[in-house]
């Protein structure tokens, strides 16, 4: 049977992220897509002004209808979460849908700063959520304020390994790491039944909004393939380089973020092996 995948994101209008980035490509990787819609947005953030709809009020009803219907999905997916109750009900939804996967971008900060509409009571809400997921794709600031460790420009491997220990022993089956940096690479450290690598790949420049849409979308979809995980990880970065190098060579705005489209055919031979 068709697998099928429940994206909770944000609704941006214009530029590649969030909903616009996740439903193509889990689309291309065979996969049926619902969407519960966090806010609606004219275009992404990083433009210099954008118009935005919270759905906080809209989605409890939203998802009473879903569970009137009787609808069901093998895997849910989430990105950025605007409110303490947003982060509530999808933590509840967790509880009565049952998702084979859980797939939980903790999308709260980054370079060591927490996002300004981050309260503490949304950090230790997001806390909770990831507790529920089968997988979970922070950067290097978010796995420190899950694990309540101060951030340091200088966390070794070693410091992130300790706190994937951690996070794990609360429950967190799976986690990858994004945004290690080392010699003018960049790499994702992965961390499943207490074994830790990191891969390491080459830094493409300039660095554009979405990349960690795009990097979390195909990791969800893999997952729902039972793809292995280091196999998810090297064709998720594999793809995002190859779709970074066409961005630069067709010159697209930084802020218009990654071409994908241009090379959605890699990720459906992925699925079709």
């Amino acid at each position: 049977m068709q697998k099928s995948i429940a994206i909770v994101n944000d609704i941006s209008g214009f530029g590649r992220c969030s909903v616009t980035v996740a439903l193509p490509i889990l689309s291309v990787m065979k996969i049926q897509c619902g969407i519960i819609p966090t806010a609606v947005l004219s275009n992404h953030t990083e433009y210099p002004d954008y118009w935005m709809l919270d759905f906080t009020p809209y989605m409890q009803d939203y998802l009473a209808k879903w569970e009137q219907l009787h609808l069901s999905f093998d895997g849910v997916y989430t990105g950025f979460l605007g409110s303490k109750e947003q982060l509530d009900n999808i933590t509840d939804i967790f509880k009565k849908f049952s998702f084979r996967q859980r797939i939980v971008d903790p999308v709260m900060g980054d370079h060591g700063i927490i996002y300004d509409s981050y309260t503490p009571e949304m950090c230790h809400a997001m806390k909770e959520l990831v507790i529920h997921s089968t997988l979970t794709t922070p950067n290097i600031t978010e796995l420190c304020i899950l694990t309540d460790t101060p951030y340091r420009k200088d966390l070794s491997e070693q410091d992130i390994y300790h706190m994937c220990r951690s996070l794990s022993a609360s429950g967190v089956p799976r986690i990858v790491v994004t945004g290690l940096e080392k010699d003018n690479q960049i790499g994702n450290a992965i961390f499943e039944n207490d074994s830790f690598q990191v891969i390491y790949g080459e830094k493409i420049l300039p660095l554009r909004p979405g990349t960690g849409d795009v990097f979390a979308s195909v990791l969800a979809g893999c997952s729902l393939h039972n793809i292995p995980l280091w196999d998810a990880v090297k064709a998720a970065a594999d793809f995002i380089r190859t779709c970074l190098l066409t961005s630069a060579k067709l010159e697209v705005p930084i802020n218009d973020g990654v071409c994908f489209e241009e090379h959605l055919g890699q990720l459906l031979s992925l699925v079709s092996k």
